[in-house]
């Protein structure tokens, strides 16, 4: 016997859990439930339903409980032409009988049984050769019944289509199943931008349904950030932010973020008119877990204590135990995604991660607890990552080596976090694991502050100078550089101490990294040539070739330019074909400014260039090779493009917070200096506007000398409307370029058409256009540039 579902039998209809009223005809043919509040998001998956269902007649539509499954179907059915016939929804939620499926469905279908037909054949008579769309909903508790009576169908109805959603596929031939994500979240960055924020499904959802608790809530920069951090904490999950928006009429959005922490007592009291499983997330969840096997019970709860994520070998690890044999892990992890417990993160197998959604692995954690598994699980979970980390002990460059526990980061954190109190040798190596991993991701402040302690902790010695060594990094970091010559002295004369070869060369590099930091070159050549001798001897050719390029960069701050561009041409081959890209943008810029300083400027632009094309172009990695190809343009007597270059990097320097090196900002500070002196005062004002009002990417572009790279950031009627319009106008506006009049756009966003009409006048006044057409072009030429800002299918 299928568990009982915790619901209603009402149509679902909301994006998860939507208000609806009694069925009523919303286009000739179409019985299907009208919602009462808006359609928000969705464009691209309507779009693909679209395409897919004309090719496939079968569409599962798969995910998460509370993603937006049903009322993404009903959505799509409510869209089609009536050319494609007739849609009906059959709701199986309350049906827990796989034998009477078909008299379900032909129920919901007004067709009654006649002699000598019952069943399936009654269906398939009634629909007969016409085109029809069957929206079947809530199929996983009944997915066999739900495949065999698809399958008849089908083979019996040559226009029919089918439409349904379950947790998990149906697995009929010809299937095409369709996964429903998450609504997309805000940019990183974007929080204090409105407008910004507003490209994202998760925040307008809440911004919508909050607002209908709380008129004339809008959204701006006090609030954005709250609101954007309480989308990112409930993952997107459609549910999750609907049940949080309407708490908004009793909690202060601060209280609502803080509420999170205990999600599943937060998020309750849903739509009255909704499913009952939409009135309570936990209800959701827990619907799910109910249709799960005992092992795949015990591996879902287990993978709770995986917070940031796991791929099959740390699911293995941590779930094998007791009747659980470490081989069936991954036959029951690809069960638990095909049932939408957890999520598959991007990525190609053999490395496929997945992960469980917060409130989902919040369920989870409390049946854990429940089952008296915790303290076992957790310890299985730090034995796993103690003996991944044990796989880079023998490397020399640890700082710099990429990590074995990087992806793992998160799950390192939160489990020292559950074993704080913990002081064995495992538990200190794990945190300096986890303080490696933030000081690679550009988190000095977090790595000194798990140093710290470890510092003083007697027990340390036996990792001998590795902990004062990255925490001189760390601290040359913050420009703390007192104090990093300090620890890179403590670190040498530990690993001297002990002498332990590969521990001493890497002291002396985090301990050269300080001298440079103080402008102390001469010191600084001292130590790497001593540590080049050492990393040499261990015979290890890529650690050989990174001290080497460590060195050749020190000497070209102590003017021997000659030497290093020779060490440079003997380790920048070992670079390029063993290390990873950073090591390899690192060393190909350090090769770019030896070529700058000895007067090879077409070399210097070549390598430059060539680091701007391996890095990530949206950090401050790519800042670095710009300003280079500034110094290069300023040399060559190009100062209107050294200028509108150098005053585009130093806006993304302020912008990201980043501050280069000593001798390198005193480099690049010289040329900009020296670029505006060369310039008259026009085409110096010239350069600076357009450095500093063209976009990164088109900058890059125009860095790189490619075709379009010169182009500015536009001009003519509206170039700047976008930063004017609010939300609602900027979806008016998208509206009207789809073609839709005042009526349509009213009846879409539930608005009065004096409203509608108020906000188009607004869009012409503010753009200065005045037809409907030049506004339908404006918003077909900036889509791209707004990154499709209006993906909101209200």
């Amino acid at each position: 016997m299928v568990p009982a579902k915790p619901s209603l039998s009402a149509s679902a209809a909301a994006t998860a859990s939507p208000e609806v009223s009694s069925a009523l005809p919303n286009a000739p043919g179409r019985d299907l439930p009208r919602a009462l509040d808006s359609f928000v998001g969705r464009r691209d998956e309507l779009t693909r339903l679209r395409a897919l269902l004309r090719s496939s007649r079968l569409v599962t539509l798969t995910g998460t409980g509370g993603v937006g499954k049903t009322r993404l179907a009903l959505e799509f059915a409510k869209r089609l032409p009536g050319s494609d016939g007739r849609a009906d929804l059959v709701e199986l939620d309350s049906l827990h009988d796989g034998a009477l499926l078909a008299q379900t469905v032909a129920a919901a279908l007004a067709v009654g049984e006649r002699a000598g037909r019952t069943g399936a054949d009654v269906v398939a008579h009634a629909i007969g050769d016409a085109p029809r769309l069957l929206i079947l909903d809530n199929c996983e508790h009944l997915a066999e019944p739900c495949a065999r009576l698809a399958a008849f169908l089908l083979s019996r109805c040559p226009q029919l289509r089918i439409l349904a959603t379950s947790r998990e596929p149906l697995r009929v031939p010809g299937e095409v199943v369709f996964r429903v994500g998450e609504l997309s979240l805000p940019s990183a960055g974007s929080e204090d931008d409105p407008l910004a924020l507003l490209r994202s499904d998760a925040v307008r959802l809440f911004v919508e349904r909050a607002s209908a608790v709380v008129p004339g809530l809008d959204l701006h920069r006090g609030n954005g950030r709250t609101v954007a951090e309480i989308c990112r904490r409930l993952d997107g999950l459609t549910l999750a932010i609907e049940l949080a928006a309407r708490r908004a009429g009793t909690l202060p959005l601060s209280d609502i973020l803080a509420g999170l922490d205990d999600r599943l007592s937060l998020l309750t009291d849903g739509s009255r008119t909704g499913p009952g499983r939409h009135r309570e997330l936990a209800a959701a969840i827990d619907w799910s877990h109910r249709l799960l096997g005992p092992a795949e019970q015990a591996v879902f709860r287990r993978l709770s204590v995986l917070a940031g994520g796991f791929d099959a070998a740390a699911a293995q690890a941590v779930c094998a135990a007791d009747a659980l044999a470490p081989h069936p892990i991954l036959p029951l992890l690809c069960a638990l995604e095909a049932k939408s417990l957890i999520v598959r993160l991007p990525g190609e197998a053999p490395h496929a991660r997945f992960r469980q959604l917060a409130a989902v692995r919040a369920y989870a954690a409390e049946r854990l607890a429940a089952s008296g598994e915790l303290d076992a699980t957790w310890q299985r979970a730090l034995d796993w990552m103690s003996t991944v980390a044990d796989r880079a002990r023998d490397e020399v460059f640890a700082d710099h080596a990429s990590r074995p526990l990087a992806a793992e980061r998160d799950n390192l954190a939160v489990a020292l976090a559950h074993t704080g109190g913990r002081d064995d040798m495992a538990h200190l190596r794990l945190t300096l694991e986890l303080a490696r991993v933030r000081y690679q991701q550009e988190q000095p402040s977090a790595a000194r502050t798990l140093l710290t302690p470890l510092l003083e902790d007697p027990d340390v010695r036996a990792l001998g100078g590795s902990v004062p060594a990255l925490a001189s990094r760390a601290a040359c970091e913050q420009a703390d550089l007192a104090e990093a010559v300090r620890l890179g002295d403590q670190a040498v004369a530990m690993e001297r101490a002990r002498s332990h070869p590969p521990g001493l060369a890497n002291a002396l590099d985090a301990r050269a990294a300080a001298h440079l930091c103080r402008g102390e070159s001469s010191a600084a050549v001292a130590d790497l040539r001593e540590c080049l001798d050492i990393v040499a001897a261990l015979g290890d050719p890529h650690d050989t070739a990174w001290c080497t390029h460590h060195l050749a960069w020190a000497l070209l701050q102590a003017g021997g330019e000659h030497e290093a561009d020779k060490l440079m041409s003997h380790c920048l081959p070992v670079l390029k074909k063993h290390a990873p890209w950073p090591q390899v943008a690192a060393a190909l810029h350090t090769a770019g400014t030896v070529r700058l300083v000895l007067g090879d400027l077409e070399r210097a632009e070549a390598q430059f260039a060539e680091v701007l094309r391996i890095v990530p172009r949206a950090g401050h990695h790519a800042v670095y090779p710009m300003e280079g190809l500034a110094i290069v343009a300023a040399e060559r007597g190009e100062f209107p493009r050294a200028l509108r270059l150098h005053e585009g990097c130093a806006q993304a320097r302020r912008r990201l917070e980043s501050e280069p090196e000593a001798p390198w900002r005193s480099r690049v500070a010289e040329s900009a200096a020296r670029t505006r002196k060369r310039l008259s005062g026009d085409a110096r004002d010239a350069a600076v506007r357009s450095g500093r009002r063209q976009r990164w990417d088109g900058l890059v572009a125009y860095a790189l000398r490619e075709r379009g790279g010169g182009r500015g950031s536009g001009a003519g009627p509206g170039a700047d409307g976008l930063s004017t319009l609010t939300g609602r106008e900027l979806m008016v506006a998208e509206l009207v370029a789809e073609g839709l009049t005042n009526r349509q756009i009213a009846h879409r966003l539930s608005l009065s058409m004096r409203t509608v009409a108020t906000h188009l006048d607004k869009v012409r006044d503010k753009l200065g256009l005045r037809s409907r057409t030049q506004i339908a072009v404006w918003v077909a030429d900036g889509a791209g540039e707004r990154g499709d800002l209006g993906r909101r299918d209200a």
